[in-house]
């Protein structure tokens, strides 16, 4: 299993939408143990090394740096983008 680090943002977006935050660490969780379980829901950013999940209406940007999930920015749909 991967480790995941949240960025400072990140954290303060999950402390924001306390009620979806268990399900969107959960998300995470699941992808960092097996990246085939949440293969319809993840794409990759184009012109960039970035990965996007879509949790419900929420979407995490993330990078996939081997041994470690690094979770960049979290919020509702349309405000986040890179």
């Amino acid at each position: 299993m991967r480790t995941v680090i949240y960025s400072a943002d990140a954290l303060k977006h999950l402390k924001r939408h306390g009620n979806a935050a268990t399900r969107i660490r959960k998300a995470i969780a699941e992808y960092a143990a097996d990246p085939a379980a949440h293969a319809n829901t993840v794409i990759r950013l184009v012109g960039s090394t970035a990965l996007r999940m879509r949790v419900g209406d929420f979407r995490v940007v993330f990078e996939d740096a081997g041994e470690q999930l690094i979770v960049t920015k979290i919020g509702l749909r349309g405000s986040v983008c890179e």
